[in-house]
């Protein structure tokens, strides 16, 4: 038995003075949509609803065994890593000191600061992560403290690898497939390196976000590069650049097992998981199920894990959330109208309008001395496929009008 098995088993056993094995949970939806045998793997129901205190734990706990009088621990995020080091550093009786940009919103520092109560300090510093992790460094040299990095840390990663511990473990049989969800790659290095050698027969599927696909990157370059720029939504996984240690326990994995999600796809899965299952996902917790849909004839008929990494979800992003899937669905356009200024316009426009339309934003203001008006117009219906025939409607009644649904630069300025 190698090293790292050795190690990650016993980082599982230890574990458990925190929190019992999560579920691993048949998906009875998913599983007979796609003809498969769909298990969850829920990670989002961890103490701190994120694998991330997995890590944070193992590494705590082996840096306390080799030396007992370091009591002073800093990290820096702002999210799930600073959450699961507060519980740790509470569960050690040590003294954290964690770092966060100061645009982390409260509800995500309220959240550390109640797990991690007396034993944790807060600072706020820099409005961009890299600030915040320069000034976390500099403090943790200055007072000869242990930093806990997120992912790129080999006892951080044998931590995370406790999740394929349990997985095997407990299935009555070995799966086909996992599908992970990858960020700086701390989990899925974890639990390939763990089932490559106790369960060798096992394939991998790894998802990112589109808009930080890092460790599809590092895969094409043969090493780890770093992305011009990054969408952040995907809050969890929207990482620059792959860990170094990690995309080494990665190494030689195909570019056509690294899939890609897009983010408002992504929302369509939250709300599908929320509303059919009651499962609360955030934007990386879902990675691994969305890409279902593209994978369907290739799962069929097999056992297939999904890892949802993660439940912090604030509910006041669901707004956002539903919007971004209704774009992406094709059932809700925004337009910039053109209409003439003149008693009726509005109401010839609205009989246009097919019995699924329904208006979602109007705004309009009346300008003087002109003949026409410009509206911001948004739109909704029950079906993508009522959009063709209003739009027919609308240029035969000669109507100037642009479809901004897809222009970021302008969606994101005006809706």
């Amino acid at each position: 038995m190698s090293d790292f098995v050795e190690k990650a088993r016993a980082a599982e056993v230890a574990m458990r003075r925190l929190f019992p094995p999560t579920p691993l949970q048949r998906n009875v939806h998913l599983s007979e949509r796609y003809g498969a045998d769909i298990w969850l793997k829920r990670e989002d129901l961890t103490p701190v609803r994120s694998y991330k205190l997995r890590g944070a734990f193992n590494a705590m706990r082996k840096v306390i065994a080799a030396q007992p009088d370091q009591k002073v621990f800093v990290a820096a995020s702002a999210g799930n890593h600073a959450q699961g080091v507060a519980f740790a550093c509470r569960h050690f009786d040590v003294r954290g000191v964690i770092f966060m940009p100061v645009t982390t919103p409260q509800q995500k520092i309220d959240k550390t600061r109640t797990f991690g109560g007396e034993n944790i300090e807060i600072r706020l510093t820099g409005d961009y992560f890299d600030d915040t992790l320069a000034s976390a460094q500099a403090y943790c040299a200055q007072v000869g403290a242990h930093f806990l990095a997120p992912f790129d840390d080999a006892d951080v990663i044998e931590g995370q690898a406790s999740v394929a511990v349990e997985i095997l473990s407990v299935l009555y049989h070995t799966p086909d497939l996992v599908i992970l969800p990858v960020g700086g790659g701390g989990l899925a290095a974890g639990v390939v390196s763990y089932m490559r050698q106790a369960a060798p027969e096992i394939a991998f599927k790894f998802v990112e976000p589109a808009g930080g696909a890092s460790l599809k990157a590092a895969v094409q370059a043969g090493a780890p590069v770093t992305l011009p720029g990054v969408d952040t939504f995907v809050d969890g996984a929207a990482v620059a650049r792959i860990g170094a240690r990690t995309f080494d326990r990665l190494r030689g994995i195909a570019s056509a097992d690294v899939m890609l999600a897009p983010e408002d796809r992504i929302c369509t899965t939250m709300l599908e998981m929320l509303n059919v299952e009651g499962i609360v996902l955030e934007p990386a917790g879902a990675l691994a199920v969305d890409v279902l849909p593209e994978m369907a004839e290739d799962i069929r008929g097999k056992s297939v894990i999904c890892v949802t990494s993660g439940g912090n979800f604030d509910f006041e992003r669901l707004p956002e959330v539903k919007e971004r899937a209704q774009r992406y669905s094709g059932v809700k356009k925004y337009f910039i109208l053109r209409l003439p200024q003149r008693p009726g316009a509005l109401r010839e426009f609205l009989d246009l309008l097919g019995p699924e339309d329904d208006v979602a934003r109007f705004e309009y203001l009346k300008k003087s001395a002109r003949n026409f008006g410009t509206v911001l117009i948004g739109i909704e219906t029950r079906q993508a496929q009522n959009f063709p025939a209003l739009l027919a409607r609308m240029d035969s009644h000669g109507l100037a009008y642009r479809d901004i649904t897809e222009d970021t630069t302008l969606a994101d300025f005006l809706i």
